[in-house]
């Protein structure tokens, strides 16, 4: 079985849903003392979020860079970049080394256009959902049309990841809050929701929304699974 390498740690409360599901996939593929062959490299998020909101993407690239760098060295033979802000540097990561960088929008996109669905609503740090990287990909790539909630509404969705679910905080009246936002994204004719943000997953279930629910989290994990069983 291939070695996953994970970069991970922004933040670790997705990290470890990671590891779970990964795990999980190959037991139940496999049978039940069967485990993933995995490493993970697990930064301090406080760093990285600084480096973030300074907008220094080139010390993140840096960072990043370094990782799977070193993943690479220590035996992976494919990564993940567990979050998907930190996609934004996926294609330097991918130039950077000689083993597949799983991209975590690609088995989203995939998914979304399996179930027939062509217009989707985006969820996800204020850099996921503003930059071009993630939105891009999805609308160039894939062929989706991608809305995005209103001003008010994205710095909400930020502050909540940010400031609650890094540190692991589940707050109902945050729930509440998340599910005003994807009925606003349904009515302006989002035919699915993309939680964009691992960490999202910890808060917002399937029956806060009127429509499905595509987790990037347990779909990205869903192909580290495939692939290190198809190999």
């Amino acid at each position: 079985m291939p070695m996953i390498g994970l970069i991970g740690g922004m933040s670790w409360e997705s990290s470890a849903e990671y590891y779970r599901m990964i795990n999980e996939g190959v037991r139940d593929q496999r049978g039940p003392t069967v485990s993933a062959r995995c490493m993970l490299w697990s930064f301090d998020f406080s760093e990285i979020e600084a480096l973030q909101h300074e907008g220094d993407w080139d010390g993140l690239t840096e960072k990043m860079v370094d990782a799977a760098r070193r993943l690479e060295a220590g035996g992976a033979d494919v990564l993940l970049i567990c979050t998907n802000t930190m996609h934004r540097m996926a294609a330097a990561v991918q130039a950077a080394v000689g083993i597949p960088l799983l991209h975590i929008a690609d088995p989203t996109a995939e998914r979304i256009k399996a179930a027939g669905f062509t217009k989707v609503g985006l969820l996800g740090t204020a850099f996921t959902m503003e930059h071009s990287f993630y939105k891009g990909r999805l609308t160039e790539e894939h062929g989706l049309d991608v809305i995005v909630p209103s001003d008010e509404d994205r710095g909400t969705v930020h502050r909540i990841i940010y400031e609650e679910l890094v540190a692991g905080t589940i707050d109902e009246a945050s729930r509440t809050a998340y599910r005003d936002i994807i009925a606003r994204l349904v009515e302006a004719g989002a035919e699915a929701i993309i939680l964009g943000c691992t960490e999202i997953m910890l808060l917002v279930r399937p029956e806060d929304s009127s429509v499905p629910i595509f987790d990037t989290t347990a779909l990205h994990a869903e192909a580290a699974v495939l692939y290190a069983l198809s190999a």
